[in-house]
């Protein structure tokens, strides 16, 4: 009797489960794997594609390629954007080039010339195809290559970018690390200060007003910036010292201020708090604590502000009559030399957005959050 009460009332176990499922009497209680059973349907697992298995795998890789691929596209993006804003500018180069007085017939031989005659949709492939073997046709007003104009210029202004980058770039992180370590106190406040007039200011006014007390007032400096293929080193240096200069203080602000709100983020985790606890100088908590983990917003800020040192270099080099792609650019939007103009515009944006995406990249390896998503 006890027997009979200890295995017929409670549920099937080992042996008696097994009977059970064999004879196709699946307990409610077996759940997906009865219901399988009862249908006889097998569940079949999809295979994973390539792309998960290295998301996987390589995760690190996996995003890498991501964001290669999306700043690929957006510059493809803007490539039809640059090409679709130049084509509908007002006015025409054929009428601007040979003047108001020119025939019609003299107007459509210089657009037949130049192909200005076929659709819109044929000159952008065309241009696009050029474009990515890196030849960007002819220009309109000098009848020269552009790549070949563009390379000489392009060096010049990642000449000047170079000087402003290593000059900017430690100085604002050492400001901003002596800020965060006399925060609130008067070093703290003549670094805000001078940082919030320099952010105020435009680049064109930081400009002439280095050129006139440098060039002309004290006459130390080089007024205007001219440089050529036999300058030595030094020369070029001189040259290049008040546009230099203006960069510099046109970004360093922007730098030292993210800088600085980077690093007082961090100071307040736990770890900074035992740091202080242990006896450490306030110097040696920020350099070796601090400032290492605020490094991810720190690279993005310092991208963004390289990237400007080349993109943002138009109005300077104008100001300055430096011999770069900005003042390349300028001279050609006058004449309305479009093939130049949109060469200029696309290698400003192919720099814009493959700093941004290398700044990206540099964060995702210095942040394990970012290496190893959820």
């Amino acid at each position: 009797m006890a027997r009979r009460l200890m295995t017929g009332g409670g549920p099937a176990h080992g042996p008696e489960l097994t009977a059970t499922a064999a004879a196709g009497d699946s307990p409610q209680s077996a759940g997906v794997a009865g219901s399988v059973a009862s249908t006889g349907a097998p569940i079949i697992e999809g295979t994973p594609s390539f792309w998960a298995k290295l998301s996987k795998s390589s995760p690190l890789v996996a995003l890498i390629l991501q964001r290669l691929a999306l700043s690929v596209a957006l510059l493809f993006a803007v490539s039809l954007m640059i090409f679709g804003g130049v084509e509908a500018l007002p006015g025409d180069f054929a009428t601007t080039y040979l003047g108001q007085s020119a025939t019609p017939q003299a107007i459509e031989n210089i657009r037949k010339d130049l192909g200005l005659d076929q659709p819109a949709t044929t000159r952008y492939l065309n241009w696009l195809g050029g474009a990515v073997q890196g030849d960007f046709g002819k220009s309109w007003a000098s009848k020269q290559s552009v790549s070949e104009q563009i390379g000489k210029r392009l060096g010049n202004s990642l000449f000047l970018a170079f000087f402003a980058a290593i000059i900017s770039v430690p100085l604002a992180v050492g400001l901003g690390m002596l800020a965060v370590q006399y925060r609130n106190r008067l070093p703290d406040k003549i670094i805000n200060v001078v940082s919030l007039a320099a952010i105020s200011l435009p680049e064109f006014f930081v400009g002439y007003l280095l050129i006139l007390f440098f060039a002309v007032q004290m006459g130390v400096a080089t007024f205007p910036a001219t440089v050529y293929d036999s300058m030595t080193l030094g020369q070029r240096l001189s040259a290049i010292a008040l546009p230099t200069a203006t960069l510099v203080l046109v970004v360093l602000a922007h730098m030292m201020r993210m800088t600085r709100a980077a690093i007082l983020n961090v100071m307040s985790s736990a770890y900074v708090e035992t740091a202080e606890l242990k006896g450490l100088s306030g110097l040696r908590i920020i350099a070796k604590h601090a400032a290492p983990n605020a490094v991810a917003p720190v690279i993005n800020v310092i991208a963004l502000n390289l990237a400007y040192l080349v993109v943002g270099v138009v109005v300077v080099e104008v100001v300055f009559v430096y011999p770069g792609m900005g003042q390349y650019m300028v001279d050609a939007v006058t004449v309305r030399d479009m093939p130049v103009v949109q060469a200029c515009g696309l290698i400003f944006a192919a720099f814009y957005i493959f700093l941004n995406m290398f700044a990206d990249i540099l964060a995702i390896i210095a942040n394990p959050r970012l290496r190893h998503p959820r």
